[in-house]
């Protein structure tokens, strides 16, 4: 483990179009990231993985102490009823987004449910670990996956989006949608300039990605797991136009 610095208790000297997930097993883990990264960064995913061991915790006091803001990456699929009352305990967490699976039906219950708050609520497209004979084996129709993309894109839109998660690939289809204006696209699927693609399958370089129309790139593992996270998050923050 490097070097940890002191977090500030705000986050006005970052650029948040990066967005460092903090994929840990546990609460101390990510904030021993966190506290390594130090001020260069003041936009945190957290998901799955972290909440299932606490991640809530770790999201307030990232909020509460040092000032940070939260991508909470719950990707929500259920019913109408259960989706919005979850979106509804969630919404005064103070967290800036929150997932959930870009159906229309479950983005309308989202945005039913954070009614009255800040939460941007962003629907997941297709995951970018997928490709076509993914789709295939999921029985997704037959199609381009980013035509597939691109219209799920509109819909969830359409439906109370407040924007979309995709690959970097259809950032730029997706920006030129007119339901796109004035929404928000987030791109995972980014790996800085060398780096392992890892479990991407639909990938670009944090400079391309904001080119091709991404408001904000998420980046994970090619810094949490550098040996120095500080430097490994100014190099991609360095890509950035």
């Amino acid at each position: 483990m490097p070097a940890q610095t002191s977090l500030s208790q705000t986050a006005r000297h970052s650029d948040d179009r990066l967005i460092v997930a903090l994929d840990a097993p546990n609460p101390l883990v990510g904030l021993e990231w966190a506290q390594a990264i130090g001020d260069d960064v003041g936009f945190y995913k957290i998901g799955l993985e972290m909440l299932m061991g606490g991640g809530l915790a770790l999201a307030r006091e990232l909020i509460d102490e040092y000032g940070k803001r939260i991508f909470l990456d719950m990707k929500l699929f259920d019913i109408s009823n259960t989706v919005e009352a979850a979106v509804r305990s969630l919404k005064d967490y103070g967290l800036d987004f929150l997932t959930v699976h870009g159906d229309p039906q479950v983005v309308a219950a989202a945005a039913a449910g954070k009614a009255g708050s800040d939460l941007n609520i962003l629907a997941v497209t297709v995951l970018t670990s997928l490709d076509r004979a993914d789709l295939d084996a999921c029985l997704i129709r037959e199609g381009e996956i980013a035509e597939i993309i691109v219209e799920r894109a509109r819909r969830a839109l359409a439906a109370g989006a407040d924007g979309v998660i995709a690959s970097p690939h259809e950032a730029a289809l997706i920006r030129a949608l007119p339901e796109a204006g004035g929404k928000l696209i987030v791109t995972p699927g980014v790996r800085p300039a060398g780096a392992a693609f890892g479990d991407q399958k639909r990938v670009m370089t944090p400079g391309e990605a904001i080119r091709a129309g991404a408001d904000h790139i998420v980046v994970g593992r090619p810094i949490t797991r550098a040996d120095s996270p500080r430097d490994a998050a100014r190099a991609v923050l360095a890509e950035l136009p």
